[in-house]
């Protein structure tokens, strides 16, 4: 009886001992006899791009996750320090106020000021079928509407600012997921456990309450999840490069002409010099890639100079209508059409392509998973909207994960995740569906469809307040 008694009395003491420490988070939601044959960490991020590695610092500097461990997985090498290179990198950004916010809020826009970046106070778009366009500035243009930053850049300033947090954040480079074991995905016991099972690259196993997909788009983490993702080729190529322009205005004005065959675009990225982004169909592009510099130079000058393309029919129409829309509205100064700068010359080797693809994944969650960034979707670059959205979706799951944490809940639970998927649906498939119809809408030179989108175009830039809701939508 006495021994009885004093076995009783020891689970007491032990089980009023695991409660308390429980209740002050000194355990995890289940046992670590679970975890003895692999590491562990709280949330691990898949992919150190810009997305996956601003994620990483956003998680790092929430106070209420600042007790947890954080493994960011890059599969390429540690680059060591970075220098800022005399030449420009020919893959920018255009990162507007939202995602520079974000980037403030743990210290990695600083960083950038420091480094390199390039106000755009100005915008203009207009099509070669016709003289309808519009443009965007804020008033007496005292804000930028968004810099232009190298992608390098960007993900080095991200960088350095998660040396500030790395006794948080573990980056274990040269690393990559090969081998998943998700929670429900089969009946053994271990896909029961509530949390995620990796096999990485080199034979190691690490477990985690929850993981991010930010592996873009190409994703395993969505592959290994079983998402259904839509995909659809644009059958266009987009083609970089660095431009010298001519001596002129100031150059902070971003400049995009519609042509059938795609977008061109110039970003200014400093006092003389602008980043090309050219949409075009694939055998046009392996064409301007062979061209000589010169060559090359006077192909895009023709692009966004030329008028063969011009519609007579839609001219006459667009004329008539801007003069009865002349004698109902105030006419805009600020939005007076300008002429585009002269390319003089190509900054050597800064000419590259890609194929363009649209990715959208049905879902952005599951039990213990997220995607985020090109993992969940990736877009046509001509409203240079993709990489802002991935940053909306760091905030807006740090946000989400800020909610569970504060109520008690277990942070890789399905109900606080499906908030942050209804949110971002609901901002991205918009978007998403917006720039995909424009894209279609100028990819023609049908007579009746040039007059439509011609007379919609002119319509909008009449309207100031129009063009407001415009901009505060693409910088939220």
């Amino acid at each position: 009886m006495a021994l009885r008694a004093a076995a009783t009395g020891a689970r007491r003491v032990l089980s009023q001992s695991i409660l308390s420490s429980l209740l002050k988070g000194k355990y995890s939601f289940y046992s670590t006899a679970s975890l003895q044959d692999g590491d562990f960490a709280d949330i691990v991020i898949s992919g150190g791009g810009m997305v996956g590695a601003g994620m990483a610092c956003a998680l790092a500097n929430n106070a209420l996750l600042r007790d947890k461990k954080i493994v960011l997985l890059e599969a390429g090498k540690d680059s060591g320090d970075f220098t800022v290179p005399d030449q420009f990198s020919n893959r920018t950004c255009a990162l507007n106020p939202s995602t520079v916010r974000l980037l403030s809020s743990f210290g990695a826009w600083s960083e950038i000021e420091g480094m390199r970046c390039f106000p755009v106070l100005r915008m203009q778009v207009w099509e070669s079928c016709a003289d309808a366009m519009i443009t965007f500035n804020n008033p007496d243009m005292s804000e930028p509407l968004a810099y232009v930053v190298e992608n390098d850049i960007i993900l080095a300033s991200i960088m350095c600012a998660l040396k500030n947090v790395k006794d948080q954040v573990e980056i274990r480079y040269e690393s990559k997921a090969v081998e998943f074991n998700l929670p429900g995905t089969d009946k053994s016991e271990e896909a029961k456990l509530p949390f995620v099972k990796l096999t990485l690259n080199d034979g190691s196993v690490l477990k985690t309450k929850f993981l991010i997909g930010a592996d873009g788009m190409n994703s395993a983490v969505r592959n290994a999840s079983g998402f259904h993702t839509l995909k659809r080729q644009y059958g266009q190529s987009g083609v970089v490069a660095t431009l010298m322009l001519g001596e002129g205005l100031s150059n902070t004005t971003a400049w995009q002409r519609f042509l059938p065959t795609g977008p061109i675009a110039l970003l200014p990225i400093s006092d003389t010099m602008s980043s090309l982004v050219w949409s075009t169909t694939p055998e046009h592009a392996r064409n301007l890639q062979e061209l000589s510099n010169e060559s090359f130079v006077d192909a895009v000058n023709d692009a966004l100079w030329h008028e063969r393309e011009k519609n007579e029919v839609a001219g006459k129409l667009l004329n008539g209508f801007k003069s009865v829309l002349n004698n109902i509205l105030p006419a805009d100064t600020e939005g007076m059409r300008q002429l585009p700068p002269t390319v003089i010359d190509v900054v050597e080797k800064s000419r590259a392509a890609f194929p363009l693809t649209l990715i959208h994944s049905s879902q952005y969650v599951r039990p213990r998973i997220a995607l985020i960034g090109d993992a969940a979707h990736r877009i046509h670059p001509l409203a240079g909207q993709g990489v802002n959205l991935g940053f909306s979706d760091v905030a807006c799951l740090n946000d989400t994960l800020t909610k569970a944490v504060s109520c008690g809940a277990d942070p890789g639970a399905l109900t606080h995740l499906l908030q942050y998927e209804t949110e971002r649906q609901r901002q991205n498939i918009p978007v998403m569906l917006t720039i995909d119809g424009l894209q279609r809408l100028y990819g023609t030179e049908f007579t009746p469809v040039v007059i439509a989108r011609s007379l919609g175009l002119h319509a909008v830039h009449s309207m100031p307040f129009l063009k407001k809701m415009i901009m505060e939508r693409a910088s939220a």
